[in-house]
């Protein structure tokens, strides 16, 4: 019995990637969103999932311990990626009262603390975050991106099949 091949889906994961990565750039530079900071971290959740999708895709291994590997590393950068899209949706429910301080910008964080402590910061932080600047369809962005991991999931797990099904 031949095996599946793992190419076709991560192709299909990396454009999933490459599509949402196309439409925050556009959101960015067309419609000159500014990217807050959790923003930013999502972006690099969708690009790391997009590594991990490229790399699957040039390497295509057959075997059960490559695809499971390869599924693996994808779920745990599109849960990380939901995880922050979620966080950061919350943040946007919150009354105003509860909403945390804004704090300083990513860049000046990036610049004087270490990695650890801007992780922490903007996830326990960022009340600029919390502004809703645009809806689509009666959902904010950080929604519609939360709905892009979870379809995205569907990539890593179907991955995780494939090694299982062998």
């Amino acid at each position: 019995m031949k095996p599946i091949a793992l190419r076709p889906v991560a192709l299909a994961g990396l454009a999933f990637c490459v599509l949402m990565m196309a439409v925050a750039l556009g959101l960015e530079h067309i419609m000159g969103l500014e990217p807050c900071p959790l923003c930013i971290f999502q972006r690099v959740a969708v690009i790391a999932a997009g590594v991990i999708f490229a790399v699957a895709a040039i390497h295509n291994p057959n075997g059960c311990v490559g695809k499971g590997i390869y599924g693996v590393l994808g779920v745990i950068a599109v849960a990380i990626g939901a995880f922050i899209a979620g966080r950061h949706v919350w943040l946007q429910t919150l009354p105003a009262d509860e909403v945390p301080s804004c704090g300083p910008g990513l860049g000046y964080m990036m610049d004087i603390l270490p990695m650890q402590d801007v992780v922490a910061m903007v996830l326990t932080g960022s009340g600029e975050c919390a502004e809703i600047d645009v809806t689509f369809m009666g959902a904010s962005l950080p929604a519609w991106t939360f709905l892009g991991f979870v379809i995205l999931a569907l990539v890593p797990l179907r991955i995780l099949w494939l090694a299982i099904k062998r």
